[in-house]
């Protein structure tokens, strides 16, 4: 009977009671549970299957490949980083406001870190999420206007309750990089949330993107509800990497 029911499970697409049932049954044999307490742990089962599959999903989405946070984050190695606000920002709270962030300091500081931190944790609140480099969001808008597929890129971009752009200013962009953008953060001005990193201040922002009045469109619409949160410290690539040189040298010793 409980394979039937196993089975019939499936095929209504309830797999979280499905796979929960058997251990369930044993459960309910063992200490006696009510017709009620049985169904309503199936019921949770089922949830919290469909739970994991949403987050899988939305993760897959963002384009986050590796899950971190910020408990497995070293905030002894840059004390100045400001940790309350990064974690404040990573139950995702600023999303509801419409609100942006710039995190702006130099490489290595754990400024990637922090934003799939913060990314991952407004997923985990119910956000959809998506992060791409300056440069992979540059080659998105010249292959969308290679395939005629410009306008459904910006629509994807403007619905996403997140976007993530990184290493903003790493490198001078294509032509109509400025234009492009300005049009994102037209449309979500004031809908959707948007984070940026830079190790470029604002002022600077003009030369990469080429386009000194359309910069000044972004800034404007971005800077007005954004949080301006400077990290510094020094490189945490650097002292990984002076770790494992002593390691080498000490094996060689």
């Amino acid at each position: 009977m409980t394979v039937q029911l196993e089975a019939r499970l499936r095929h209504l697409r309830l797999s979280g009671m499905a796979e929960a049932l058997p251990g369930r049954v044993q459960q309910a044999t063992g200490a006696p549970l009510s017709h009620r307490e049985f169904l309503e742990l199936l019921v949770e089962d089922e949830l919290a299957r469909r739970a994991d599959r949403l987050f899988a999903r939305r993760l897959k989405q963002a384009g986050i490949t590796q899950v971190q946070d910020f408990s497995d984050f070293d905030w002894s190695f840059n004390p100045k980083l400001p940790r309350a606000r990064l974690c404040e920002l990573a139950t995702g709270r600023f999303v509801a406001q419409h609100q942006g962030v710039l995190l702006i300091g130099p490489p290595g500081v754990g400024k990637s870190h922090a934003v799939v931190a913060i990314a991952v944790g407004t997923i985990r609140a119910g956000y959809r999420v998506r992060i791409r480099s300056s440069f992979d969001l540059a080659q998105d808008f010249a292959e969308a206007e290679a395939s005629g597929e410009r306008r459904p890129l910006v629509e994807q971009l403007t619905q996403v309750d997140v976007l993530i752009i990184e290493d903003f200013g790493m490198r001078k962009l294509g032509p109509t990089a400025a234009e492009d953008l300005l049009e994102v953060f037209i449309r979500r001005h004031l809908k959707a949330s948007t984070v940026i990193t830079t190790n470029r201040p604002p002022e600077d922002w003009g030369q990469f993107l080429g386009d000194v009045p359309a910069t000044t469109a972004i800034l404007d619409r971005f800077l007005q509800h954004a949080d301006i949160l400077r990290m510094q410290g020094k490189s945490y690539r650097l002292r990984q990497r002076g770790g494992r040189s002593a390691g080498s040298d000490k094996a060689e010793d």
